[in-house]
C-alpha cells in the first residue's frame, strides 16, 4: 500500500481522503489543509517525513515560472527546507506535462485559435499558458490582477516575462498570503474585475484565483481548472458556465490538485526526484490514461458558427 499526503495552506473544509488502485498499486491519498498556518504545515511535514511515500505541497508553489526563469518563493522554501526523507512536489511537473497535453487535446476537438482566454495566473499555470499561446488563442494574462490586485491586464507572455524580471525578485519574498488566498480567505468572493471575466470565452487557471473575483453571471463561459470540490462545481454551474474541464481526474467527487497527482506519479516511478525527467511523466501518464474531467452544462458549448 502506498500513502500520499498533500499538506496545504488552504482551508481544512476542503480536506479529502480516498483509497484507489492505480497501475496495480493500492493508494491512500489524503489532503490536509492548515488554514493558512505556515507553522502548522511545517509541523505536519516534520511529523510525517519518512512515514509516507510522497508529499504534495498544496496552496503554494515552490517556484513560479517565467519562460526559462524560475523564482523561488520564500515562504515555500521555509516550509520544505527541513524535509529530508520523503520526496515532495508542488505540481510543477504536471503543469509542464499534463496541462499542456490537456489544452492540446481540447484543441483537437474545438478550434481554440482566436478564442478569448483569461488566464488568471500564467506564472503558476505556465504549461497551460504556453499551450494556449502556441495554439493562437487571444490571451488576457491576469497575474497582476489576481496576484497583486492591480487592474493591469497583460496581452502576451513576452510582456509577462519582462514584467516578472522586474517585480519577482521582490514579490517572491513577500508573505504568501498577500499574493494568494489561503485558509478561510479561499471562501470569500469579492465583487471586482467583472470586465475581465466578461471579455473571455474561456477562464483558465488556478481555481482559487478564479473564485477570488467570480461574477454572479458567467454567461456560458468555459472554465478550465482543477482542485474542484462538488460544492465548487455547483457554484460554477449556478453562475451559468457552459462547461467545466478539470485537468486532473475526479476521485469520488473531488478533482485533486496537481501537487497530489504529481506525488502519485513520483511514487509509481520509484526514482529519486532529481532523476525524474519530463519523458518519465509523459510515459506514465500515457500508461495510466489520465483523462481530463469534463462536465457539460450547455450542449451549445463553444460553437464555432
Amino acid at each position: 500500500m502506498k500513502r500520499v499526503i498533500s499538506i496545504s495552506l488552504g482551508s481544512s473544509t476542503r480536506d479529502h481522503k480516498v483509497e484507489i488502485d492505480i497501475l496495480g498499486e493500492h493508494f491512500i491519498i489524503e489532503r490536509i489543509g492548515t488554514n493558512g498556518d505556515i507553522d502548522q504545515a511545517i509541523k505536519l511535514f516534520k511529523q510525517l517525513d519518512g512515514n509516507v511515500d510522497a508529499f504534495g505541497l498544496g496552496g503554494i508553489d515552490l517556484y513560479l515560472y517565467a519562460g526559462k526563469k524560475k523564482y523561488l518563493l520564500r515562504d515555500a522554501k521555509r516550509i520544505v527546507k527541513n524535509i529530508n526523507k520523503t520526496p515532495i512536489v508542488d505540481g510543477s511537473g504536471l503543469k509542464n506535462t499534463l496541462e499542456r497535453a490537456a489544452i492540446r487535446s481540447i484543441n483537437n476537438k474545438v478550434d481554440l485559435k482566436n478564442k478569448k482566454v483569461l488566464i488568471v495566473c500564467a506564472l503558476d499555470r505556465f504549461g497551460m499558458a504556453e499551450a494556449f499561446n502556441n495554439i493562437g488563442a487571444d490571451l488576457l494574462i491576469g497575474d497582476l490582477i489576481f496576484g497583486l490586485g492591480l487592474p493591469v491586464p497583460l496581452k502576451s507572455l513576452e510582456i509577462l516575462y519582462n514584467v516578472a524580471k522586474i517585480i519577482m525578485p521582490v514579490v517572491s519574498k513577500l508573505p504568501f498570503n498577500l499574493l494568494y488566498p489561503t485558509g478561510n480567505e479561499q471562501e470569500n468572493i469579492k465583487n471586482k474585475y467583472n470586465k475581465y471575466y466578461d471579455w473571455a470565452d474561456i477562464i483558465a487557471g488556478d481555481f482559487h484565483y478564479i473564485k477570488r473575483y467570480l461574477p454572479k453571471d458567467l454567461d456560458n463561459k468555459v472554465v478550465i481548472t482543477n482542485t474542484i470540490t462538488s460544492s465548487d462545481v455547483n457554484l460554477l454551474k449556478d453562475r451559468g458556465i457552459s462547461k467545466l474541464i478539470t485537468t486532473t481526474p475526479e476521485f469520488r467527487g473531488r478533482s485533486f490538485g496537481t501537487n497530489v497527482m504529481e506525488a502519485v506519479l513520483v511514487t509509481l516511478l520509484d526514482k529519486p526526484l532529481e532523476e525524474i525527467r519530463i519523458s518519465d511523466y509523459l510515459n506514465i501518464l500515457r500508461e495510466i490514461k489520465f483523462e481530463p474531467r469534463i462536465e457539460d452544462f450547455d450542449q451549445f458549448y463553444m460553437s464555432n458558427n
